[in-house]
């Protein structure tokens, strides 16, 4: 999955832990994304099974949808940790781990994630 299709799962999956019901505003709001944009990109997502939308417009993550997200936002919040742990200011650790995320390899990521439980 491209990184976009990431990112668009990770926003849900963080909005609907702040909200029992996610639209497709509240993704455009949340990730600055026009709405036409936003709707186009989860009509995709939902092509492929990753989400749902109900009549009403809610969102809902399907299980491959929910493994996605999970696993990205776990990426994210654990190298966040390591990059402030070493002394990176929280704001650039979060845009860079936002960066990082989608790109490094599962072996690299496990040795990262064996490396902060001790911190």
């Amino acid at each position: 999955m491209q990184e976009s299709g990431q990112m668009y799962l990770e926003t849900i999956l963080v909005l609907s832990k702040k909200s029992a019901s996610v639209r497709a505003i509240d993704v455009a709001e949340h990730m600055g994304y026009s709405k036409p944009s936003v709707s186009r990109a989860l009509h995709i997502l939902e092509s492929a099974g990753h989400i749902s939308i109900d009549r009403s417009g809610i969102i809902a993550l399907s299980p491959s949808g929910r493994a996605i997200a999970e696993n990205i936002l776990e990426r994210h919040e654990i190298i966040t940790k390591l990059l402030v742990s070493i002394g990176v200011n929280e704001k650039t650790a979060v845009e860079d781990a936002c960066r990082v995320e989608h790109y490094i390899s599962d072996e690299t990521f496990a040795a990262i994630k064996r490396s902060c439980e001790h911190i």
